[in-house]
């Protein structure tokens, strides 16, 4: 069975973009309608803007969103998913590409998801960093025996997770993994702990916007986030959407969880390789790849 993998926040990069635009005519329209839907001319950031330009959350999420929205528009019916999923950011892409949104009513989420964090971001100064080299369970310890707010905040694959909350508290417990043998634990250049309560402002933002989105029945069911698991019914994915923003990317559990279901073969949609590595961590014996090469 195929899976559509959709990557998330940092997986961008200058230049993303550019060659779907000036090769295929219905990627350049979308393009446009992604500038005239965001309000500015998001196509010459991704294409000619600086590493620093794409970092700000802004323009970060909705590029990366275009990007695989629009290289799955370039595939046509060459390739079509039997089950979808996306890491953070990556979910909605996922469920436009199933066609439970969609893709002007998904950039606008986008958008508003973006400015919603950047503004969390800014209220409660706050960070994450990456643990590797611990089993989930020893990290799950140091977090709860930290008297701050700080928990796991992605799963990304076996042995390899991130941390997020308040910035003495992700200090702390950057510490106390190195003495439990964290082969690294290091913080992330990031504006805030997303997937932590210190997103509830946003989350709060956002929920109104989802609520008020229209969703359909989705083509084939996405994996969401917040659980792990699959889900078809747009009530439920509404709920995990919102969900999402304060609780952890239950990533390795989703790639289990659709090995599990019969997926053995997965296609990364978007910018970037590392849903590809983090695949590769959870089972060799899968086949993987990049959109890119049928585009």
């Amino acid at each position: 069975m195929k899976a559509f993998v959709f990557p998330g926040q940092g997986a961008q990069f200058s230049g993303m973009g550019k060659d779907l635009y000036e090769s295929n005519d219905i990627c350049r329209d979308m393009f446009k309608a992604g500038n005239e839907i965001l309000g500015f001319d998001i196509t010459d950031i991704m294409f000619n803007g600086t590493d620093e330009d794409l970092k700000q959350t802004n323009v970060t999420q909705p590029a990366i969103f275009l990007h695989s929205i629009i290289n799955v528009t370039a595939l046509g019916d060459r390739l079509s998913p039997d089950m979808v999923a996306g890491h953070s950011l990556g979910e909605f892409s996922a469920l436009v590409a199933n066609r439970a949104l969609s893709f002007e009513e998904g950039l606008r989420l986008v958008a508003q998801r973006a400015h919603a964090m950047q503004k969390a971001c800014e209220l409660n100064p706050s960070t994450m960093a990456a643990i590797i080299g611990l089993e989930d369970n020893i990290v799950e310890e140091v977090c709860k025996s930290i008297d701050d707010i700080i928990i796991p905040a992605n799963y990304n694959a076996p042995g390899q997770l991130v941390i997020s909350g308040s910035i003495e508290g992700v200090d702390k417990a950057i510490d106390e993994l190195k003495q439990k043998g964290a082969r690294m634990a290091l913080k992330l250049a990031v504006g805030g702990a997303f997937h932590s309560p210190f997103m509830e402002p946003a989350r709060q933002e956002l929920e109104k916007a989802i609520n008020e989105a229209e969703f359909s029945d989705p083509v084939c069911p996405v994996y969401q986030n917040a659980t792990g698991l699959p889900v078809k019914e747009p009530q439920k994915i509404k709920e995990n959407l919102i969900a999402q923003l304060t609780s952890p990317v239950r990533w390795t559990q989703t790639m289990f969880n659709m090995i599990k279901d019969g997926a053995d073969h997965f296609t990364e949609v978007g910018p970037g390789n590392v849903l590809q590595g983090l695949i590769k961590k959870a089972d060799r014996t899968v086949n993987v790849e990049s959109a890119s090469k049928y585009v």
